[in-house]
């Protein structure tokens, strides 16, 4: 997969006022880290791009990203497995598919994700607004300690939706029941 920028391994690192422009595939991408800031970025991709995802972090913790205007084909951010303890906050999101949590469960150890914060974002055209997605496997993980707040939602197609039968295209998707879904 080819990104524009991939932080990678990577331990308190800024980046601050970087634009990105029509990457083949995830514009930014936080992998396997911790501690990293994300302020200030310009993000931007054709509408019509799959797999374009804005900003994508998979297996890293105590990320923040703040301050950002995304505009791709696919999400604008999307938190993968292993993501923990993560702040997206004063986001202009849009068009795109809206912020997130998933997919999960698409093969074992694909399934964890935990207190995720995603506040004052302002999501405009969007397909979907607030999403968590799964995989209808019955592979065992959780997705825990999410805190949805201030979102101003314009010309929406799915304001909030949690999808547990997640199947994009024309995958192979197991008939499988829904997970479990606890909510307190």
């Amino acid at each position: 997969m080819i990104q524009a920028l991939t932080i990678s391994q990577s331990k308190n690192v800024t980046l601050s006022g970087v634009t990105v422009k029509n990457s083949e595939n995830f514009q930014i991408a936080i992998m396997f880290s911790q501690g990293i800031r994300v302020e200030g970025a310009t993000v931007t991709a054709p509408v019509d791009s799959p797999n374009t995802d804005g900003i994508h972090v998979h297996m890293s913790s105590l990320v923040s990203i703040t301050n950002s205007t995304i505009r791709t084909g696919d999400d604008c951010i999307s938190l993968g497995t292993g993501v923990t303890n993560i702040s997206v906050q004063d986001i202009t999101c849009g068009p795109g598919h809206g912020i997130s949590i998933g997919s999960l469960g698409g093969s074992p150890g694909d399934t964890i994700v935990q207190n995720v914060t995603v506040s004052s974002v302002i999501l405009t055209g969007t397909q979907n607004g607030l999403r968590i997605k799964t995989w209808a496997n019955p592979y065992d993980g959780f997705v825990s300690g999410i805190v949805f707040r201030h979102a101003i939602m314009n010309n929406v197609q799915n304001p909030i939706i949690i999808d547990q039968n997640y199947c994009p295209g024309n995958a192979n998707c197991p008939n499988q029941v829904s997970a479990y879904i606890y909510h307190r």
